[in-house]
């Protein structure tokens, strides 16, 4: 349930203390999919999970989310060990159980960073403002969509009556939370898996399609998404291999003055 100050993404990633040392929590009503719930909300709350432990060391800089079963709407329990802590680095392993079955399998690393060279070597897309740009309608099968305020500069759900005679698998397209939330962690981890999946943009049909594993990297710390605050962030994902069933996917999240706050990559089911 959702308080009246409480933004709704905090309220569905929002654990509770259960026995033995785990978490509860409880799928929200507002990041439902198509089936079960959005995944990236799952990965948030997976996340969240290591972030709010009291043994917590640094910043996240990788997450891997396993979607091993089907997540269905009810409550479920979280396991997050820190399994090794050294100077700088802590390595997690993170379960997610229903009725005693395990439906994920995660690990994260967190770090103390520190200052050091830098450089990026991508860059973002020249593009349109968001402001510029037209606020696409949510996705009525999918409820988590009216949670975010996406703009498609290119890459949308295409016409399945009429598409494009040169579809291709790359979307570029503006994010915000919807209400505006300040970014952080769980949020960015969440807004990596807001992309329809490729087979949707590449092909102009409904297809079944779930994410299967996906990582995140990190590329912010905690001082520079407070700096986003409530601003979209570009968002850029393309696949490079349709195939025998699955297809991988590769995203890109900018923020503000060109920084590139997280890359991901993920491999997706899908079946004709």
């Amino acid at each position: 349930m959702t308080h009246a100050s409480e933004h709704v993404l905090d309220a569905a990633i929002r654990l509770e203390p259960a026995d033995a040392g785990g978490l509860r929590g409880q799928t929200h009503p507002a990041y439902a999919n198509m089936v079960g719930p959005f995944g990236g909300i799952i990965a948030a709350t997976v996340l969240n999970a290591a972030l709010t432990h009291p043994s917590r060391l640094g910043d996240p800089v990788a997450l891997t989310v396993n979607y091993a079963g089907p997540i269905a709407d009810g409550d479920f329990r979280i396991e997050a060990v820190p399994v090794r802590t050294n100077r700088s680095t802590q390595h997690w392993s993170i379960t997610l159980t229903q009725a005693d079955a395990v439906t994920i399998t995660a690990t994260a690393v967190f770090a103390t960073r520190r200052d050091t060279w830098s450089a990026t070597d991508a860059g973002a897309p020249e593009v349109p403002a968001a402001t510029a740009l037209p606020r696409a309608p949510a996705v009525p099968p999918a409820p988590w969509t009216r949670n975010y305020d996406m703009r498609f500069v290119r890459g949308g759900l295409p016409d399945r009556e009429n598409p494009p005679a040169d579809l291709d698998s790359v979307t570029w397209v503006w994010i915000r939370d919807d209400p505006p939330r300040p970014l952080d962690f769980a949020a960015l981890a969440s807004i990596c898996d807001a992309f329809f999946p490729r087979i949707f943009v590449r092909r102009p049909r409904w297809v079944p399609a779930s994410t299967v594993s996906i990582t995140t990297y990190f590329h912010a710390d905690a001082a520079l998404l407070a700096a986003q605050g409530a601003e979209p962030v570009l968002c850029t994902a393309r696949a490079s291999h349709f195939g025998r069933g699955y297809h991988d996917q590769a995203a890109e999240i900018w923020g503000r003055d060109g920084a590139l706050l997280a890359t991901s990559h993920q491999i997706v089911y899908y079946k004709e």
